[in-house]
C-alpha cells in the first residue's frame, strides 16, 4: 500500500489493475471502504480522504463541491490515472456525478451508495444547524445523533462493531473542516444527469433515512441505464453495516463492465 499527499488530498493505493477511485461522505474518510478491500482483489483500488476530511488538511480557499471534484481529478491525474471507476457515498456522490459529467472520457462506471442528486431544502437547513453544532464543539453530539438517525435499528442491535466506527469517524473529524463541509453540501446542486454516460449502479439501504430508496431510484430514472439496488435492514452506511453484501454488488457490478 502506498500513502500520498496529492494538493488537498491524501489518498492510499494499492494492487493493480484497472483504477476504483473510491470517495466518502460526510463524516467519512477512506476507511469506510476498507470492508469491500478483499471484493476489489484484482484492481488497483484508490481510496481519497476529501479535504478537510480524515488525514486531508483543512483547505484554505472555501470548499464546494466543485473544489473537491476538483482535487479529485487533479489526484487521479498525479496518481497516474487516466480512466477509473469511481465509488461514492452519500455526499460522494455528488462528486462522483460532477466528474462523471465534466469529465467522461475518465469514468468507466460510477457505484453509488445511499445516492443524491442534491440534499432537499430540509437538510440544507439542518446542515447549516449541524456546522454551527460542530463549531460549538459538539461533535460528540452530532456523532450520537448520527448513530441514532442514520444507521438501521438493525445494525445497533446486531453490530456494536459498526455503530462504534461510525462513531469514531465522526469524532475524529476535525471540527471546524466538518463544519465547511456540511456547508459545502447545503450548497450543492444537482448536475445534468443527460451528461452522464458511464454505466451506473446506485445501491441503498432499505432503511436508509437520509436518502431514502425512492431519492435513489429517482436519480437512477434520470441517469441513462442506471441499475437501482436495496440492501434488507441497512440504513445510509451501507458499505459498515452490510459489508459484505455492499462488496458483493460493487464487484460483480464492477466485472460486468469490464467484460
Amino acid at each position: 500500500m502506498t500513502t500520498v499527499t496529492v494538493g488537498q488530498i491524501v489518498a492510499e493505493s494499492v494492487g493493480e489493475g484497472m483504477p476504483v477511485v473510491m470517495i466518502h461522505g460526510l463524516g467519512g474518510t477512506s476507511n469506510m471502504f476498507q470492508p469491500q478491500m478483499a471484493a476489489l482483489s484484482g484492481y488497483r483500488v484508490i481510496r481519497m480522504d476529501l479535504p478537510g476530511s480524515g488525514r486531508s488538511p483543512r483547505p484554505f480557499d472555501e470548499l464546494t463541491i466543485e473544489t473537491m471534484s476538483d482535487a479529485v481529478i487533479r489526484a487521479m491525474g498525479a496518481m497516474g490515472v487516466e480512466r477509473a471507476h469511481l465509488v461514492g457515498h452519500s455526499m460522494g456522490t455528488i462528486v462522483c456525478q460532477k466528474i462523471a459529467a465534466t469529465q467522461p472520457s475518465m469514468i468507466a462506471s460510477l457505484v453509488l451508495f445511499g445516492a443524491l442528486a442534491e440534499p432537499a431544502e430540509a437538510t440544507r437547513q439542518g446542515l447549516g444547524n449541524r456546522a454551527k453544532l460542530a463549531r460549538s464543539g459538539g461533535m460528540s453530539d452530532i456523532a450520537d445523533q448520527i448513530v441514532a438517525n442514520a444507521i438501521s435499528a438493525h445494525t445497533r442491535e446486531t453490530s456494536p462493531a459498526a455503530v462504534a466506527f461510525v462513531r469514531e469517524q465522526i469524532t475524529r473529524q476535525d471540527a471546524e473542516s466538518y463544519a465547511r463541509t456540511c456547508e459545502a453540501l447545503a450548497k450543492a446542486k444537482a448536475v445534468d444527469t443527460r451528461l452522464i454516460a458511464a454505466p451506473t449502479l446506485l445501491v441503498t439501504g432499505d432503511a436508509d433515512t437520509v436518502n431514502p430508496p425512492g431519492v435513489a431510484q429517482a436519480l437512477a430514472d434520470r441517469i441513462k441505464g442506471a441499475v437501482f439496488s436495496t440492501l434488507d435492514r441497512c440504513g445510509h452506511w451501507a458499505t459498515v453495516e452490510c459489508p459484505r453484501e455492499s462488496g458483493q454488488k460493487l464487484a460483480d457490478f464492477l466485472r460486468r463492465v469490464d467484460r
